[in-house]
């Protein structure tokens, strides 16, 4: 797999395809058509490839930055961008994934736009709804991952345990071991 999908959140794991924003070398995680085809085939939304191009990837990035700039603006509680609010529902306005019934079951097929225009979709949701008040950013300083805090007392520091939670652990345990023997 090229992708990671730790929030369990479409719309957020596709923001976090841009890895440590902060760092002067954030790492591309669709540098190329290919990996954004990836993307939409590891994430379950489309069960074949939809063929992305040169201009599909420079769309996807475009909604991937105006998407994060929502997420941003609603975690600091400020007015959200209207240049950011037009490019979402200018995507969202656009044709649904195939859904088909089969008899192996169901098959997820698209276009590049329709796969972009579900993430649009449900990351209109999140930020209009009730949801965007759970928004928060993982806080290993490495790491810019956006998800929902579903936590029972909305006290979630990590994208996923298995991955920063478990670095900042084991760093605060070597830190303190260190201390301990000087």
């Amino acid at each position: 797999m090229n992708h990671a999908f730790p929030c369990g959140t479409l719309p957020l794991d596709f923001v976090g395809t841009l890895r440590a924003r902060r760092n002067d070398l954030p790492t591309e995680k669709l540098a190329t058509p290919e990996l954004l085809d990836d993307w939409f085939v590891e994430s379950g939304m489309l069960d074949l490839a939809p063929g992305a191009s040169e201009v599909d990837l420079s769309i996807a990035v475009d909604l991937r930055e105006s998407i994060y700039d929502l997420v941003v603006a609603r975690m600091d509680g400020r007015p959200l961008p209207a240049d950011a609010v037009a490019e979402l529902n200018l995507h969202a306005s656009g044709m649904p994934v195939t859904l088909r019934l089969g008899p192996d079951g169901t098959t997820r097929t698209g276009s590049v736009p329709q796969g972009l225009a579900a993430l649009a979709r449900e990351a209109v949701e999140i930020l209009g709804g009730p949801d965007g008040a759970l928004l928060r950013e993982c806080a290993r300083p490495e790491c810019t991952q956006t998800y929902l805090d579903r936590s029972r007392g909305h006290r979630r520091e990590w994208c996923a345990m298995r991955t920063c939670g478990n670095r900042v652990k084991a760093a605060t345990y070597r830190a303190r071991q260190h201390s301990a023997q000087g």
